[in-house]
């Protein structure tokens, strides 16, 4: 495999290497696209799918642990089957899994295809940049690697744009229609300049080891998912997955310390930049997406904002990423722990002033504010990938790669899980605590200048009111989740000072 990668660059051309690099950066973008493109529509979702905020957060929480799961076994599937073949069976399966979410009419089978979604689309990325380090080499792998990078940039920002207008002048299966054309042109061009490389290498997946982590990973996200809903451990379908989730971790630990070639390998864990790198990405992981996954609900919901609105207000953030990708790159030679700290301190005072949000904020508060958090996040990814892969020797790339965006990948659908459970308990205890205050025995109701608008002498008037305590306590929810994504963040700071630099 690796003679043959060796030589492929020799063989091309300048302009063949510009077509797949081309070709590699549209597959990536259009993945990056539909990660957040969306977002803008699980309003709409959750009312024409009659769901609830924790059920819809289902349709993105659900494809991006199947993506988790799948990721790690890129590099078995390119060794069976080759880089091509691999490449055209995922578009070909990404392009048909969203046609069908299109045509989904309930909740439950559109859970079911955009699984399918993750799983077709988890190779992409990281077969993309295989493609593309092996394609270019010397100075001009890192301009292929910036345009690379950019191309996983604007798909995030594009899509809440486009999904946003689309959104609101069809319907939300025209976000899942769109993809569909984009995925022909990307078969297309991988058809037609990507060649047949890789197959044959002596790659073998440790499947008991795969097996375990999977069933570790689903049950967990499944627990945190259904969990609220359930009653938690009152519930037999919850203890069913807490026991499938210790039984996975159970075999995974003892299998990796017995077996000759598990799925993780220890030795990664003895670089302690590693480790402490994969504990970073995990948190990176629960930052990056979860506030333009719980914007839209509150922003339609309770402010009553557009789709198209929304959709450029997410972008924003999008705009910050490009600013603070460059400011990396400008970081460069800078003792990486910088860029995490200015990164970490910037995204938390995003959720800081988040959490400030009520009924009166401009939207041009919360653009800023998204801008604000896209350039922290834009800032910590460079420096956290050089902290986390400086130091581990060349032979553990593949194995510490696929870890880390599995774990990656889990933190960002495990936290989003976690999000929206915080916004329905504190929703359900607020609105208690408001409603008991809305009574005949309050004196302060029977001043109209308190009451206002308000009567609660009538049915009617009580409805509203009602309605008005429900929506205050919503607002409540949504403040207290992004008041633990500021603490998580700020909370993950100190771990910087366990980051060993290297001094040259």
């Amino acid at each position: 495999m690796t003679s043959e990668a060796a030589t492929i660059p020799e063989e091309l051309s300048q302009t063949r290497r510009y077509l797949i690099l081309v070709t590699v950066a549209l597959c990536t973008m259009l993945y990056a696209m539909t990660v957040t493109i969306v977002n803008v529509a699980l309003p709409q979702l959750q009312g024409a799918l009659s769901a609830t905020p924790d059920q819809i957060a289902w349709v993105v929480t659900l494809n991006v642990v199947a993506t988790a799961v799948v990721t790690p076994m890129t590099g078995w599937l390119v060794a069976r089957m080759g880089q091509r073949t691999v490449l055209i069976s995922c578009v070909i399966g990404f392009a048909v899994t969203s046609l069908l979410c299109a045509t989904a009419a309930t909740l439950e089978p559109l859970l079911a295809y955009r699984v399918g979604q993750g799983i077709f689309g988890a190779p992409i990325v990281p077969l993309s940049q295989a493609i593309l380090l092996i394609t270019f080499t010397g100075k001009d792998r890192a301009m292929a690697q910036g345009i690379f990078g950019m191309a996983v940039v604007v798909g995030p920002a594009v899509g809440p744009a486009l999904g946003g207008y689309l959104a609101e002048t069809y319907n939300w299966r025209w976000i899942f229609l769109l993809i569909v054309p984009l995925c022909i042109a990307a078969l297309a061009m991988v058809m037609l300049f990507i060649r047949q490389s890789g197959k044959g290498g002596k790659l073998k997946l440790d499947w008991t080891g795969f097996l375990a982590l999977s069933l570790a990973i689903v049950c967990v996200q499944l627990m945190v998912d259904r969990g609220e809903r359930l009653d938690w451990f009152e519930s037999g379908e919850i203890i069913l997955y807490a026991c499938g989730a210790v039984l996975g971790l159970y075999v995974l630990v003892v299998h990796t310390v017995t077996s000759d070639g598990p799925f993780l390998n220890p030795q990664l864990f003895r670089d302690r930049n590693f480790t402490i790198g994969l504990l970073l990405v995990f948190v990176y992981g629960m930052l990056n997406f979860t506030p333009i996954t719980l914007l839209p609900p509150m922003l339609q919901n309770l402010k009553g904002y557009p789709d198209s609105l929304i959709g450029l207000l997410l972008a924003m953030r999008g705009v910050g990423m490009v600013i603070g990708f460059y400011l990396a790159g400008r970081m460069g030679s800078l003792d990486p722990r910088v860029g995490l700290t200015v990164g970490m301190l910037l995204t938390g005072t995003s959720g800081a002033i988040m959490a400030t949000f009520d009924f009166n904020v401009s939207a041009e508060a919360v653009g800023w504010v998204g801008v604000l958090q896209g350039i922290g996040t834009g800032l910590m990814w460079v420096p956290l990938t050089s902290v986390a892969f400086t130091s581990l020797p060349t032979r553990f790339m593949a194995d510490g790669s696929a870890l880390f965006h599995l774990l990656r990948n889990f933190g960002t659908s495990l936290f989003i899980a976690v999000s929206f459970m915080v916004v329905v308990r504190s929703a359900q205890i607020s609105h208690f605590e408001l409603a008991q205050n809305v009574s005949p025995y309050n004196e302060a109701l029977r001043f109209p200048s308190v009451v206002g608008h308000w009567d609660i002498g009538s049915l009617h008037g009580l409805a509203k009111l009602s309605a008005e305590v429900d929506r205050q306590a919503q607002m409540i929810g949504y403040a207290n989740a992004f008041i633990m994504y500021a603490a998580v963040c700020f909370a993950t700071i100190p771990v910087l000072l366990f980051v060993r630099v290297r001094h040259h």
